[in-house]
């Protein structure tokens, strides 16, 4: 059986803990926080990555305030730009492979069909542009000893994401106006983490990939989805009501790509996995919500 030793970066965000909860047996996992470890600080990364000497760094620190990014680009930058590049030479001085997450706010979406991994980014906002340069950054050091997974409107069962707070919101007002021009695939933190671990067990697969669960859906679809399947179980009353807008109708500091869908085939091929649809990861989590 393979067994390596793996060091988790943003160890409590949402794919962070998913990955400490589904590490395969066997694996020595080091997972650290953001308090453990602040990726932008260079000395501490060295030190960090020289001290454990892992086989694979897994990086899923990131700075995600999309609309904060926007007048605060260089501590932006600072995460996920330049700490990951400090990721990256730190796994080429001991060895290690690096697999870092990335985004679909590398693409502009202006695309009418899924992007694929060899598709030209062409980012809209400063989120987008630091997270680009940071795949960029990783590439340019590791070359194929770097792996980068490109994920969307990730959520999970607990945190500061989409479902929390829509459940939140429809709780407290019972109603939502959701923007419904935005089109994309929202994806359980549990099936990033299936992949990513798939990713650092195959040691020949390096490049860019993309991976999120099956379907698109524009935020009123989720939203409503939510509704739907949080009063089955009886998480919400019956009757929320979710109202759809466009996105002029709520206007962010941060342009939104208008179509972020993710071309799968070739992650879905090379790790053997079958994404799920993203309605029954959905439930999965709302019932885990439930239990909780």
């Amino acid at each position: 059986m393979l067994s390596m030793k793996v060091m988790i970066t943003g160890a409590q965000g949402q794919i962070g803990q998913a990955l400490l909860r589904d590490a395969p047996l066997g694996f020595e996992v080091h997972g650290l926080s953001r308090a453990s470890l602040d990726i932008a600080h260079e000395d501490a990364v060295r030190a960090t990555v020289a001290r454990i000497q892992p086989d694979a760094i897994l990086n899923a620190a990131a700075y995600t305030a999309v609309d904060r990014a926007e007048s605060e680009a260089v501590p932006c930058h600072n995460v996920n730009e330049h700490g990951a590049g400090f990721l990256a030479t730190s796994a080429r001085e001991c060895g290690a492979r690096l697999v870092h997450i990335s985004t679909d706010f590398v693409f502009d979406g202006t695309a009418s069909i899924p992007y694929s991994p060899d598709s030209v980014p062409r980012p809209i906002n400063v989120y987008g542009e630091s997270k680009w340069r940071g795949e960029q950054a990783v590439l340019g050091i590791l070359g194929d000893r770097a792996v980068i997974l490109r994920t969307a409107w990730v959520y999970s069962a607990r945190g500061n994401n989409f479902v929390c707070k829509m459940l939140r919101l429809m709780r407290e007002q019972g109603e939502v106006n959701v923007v419904a021009d935005q089109f994309g695939t929202p994806t359980a933190a549990h099936s990033v983490a299936r992949a990513l671990w798939e990713l650092v067990r195959r040691t020949d697969l390096g490049g860019i990939h993309h991976w999120t669960d099956a379907g698109v859906a524009s935020w009123y679809d989720f939203a409503v989805a939510i509704a739907e399947e949080a009063s089955a179980l009886e998480l919400l009353p019956a009757d929320v009501v979710v109202r759809p807008i466009r996105t002029e109708d709520f206007p962010t500091p941060a342009r939104r790509p208008r179509f972020g869908v993710l071309d799968k085939r070739s992650t879905s091929i090379a790790l053997g996995l079958q994404p799920r649809h993203w309605r029954d990861n959905l439930r999965e989590t709302l019932k885990e919500i439930a239990r909780a």
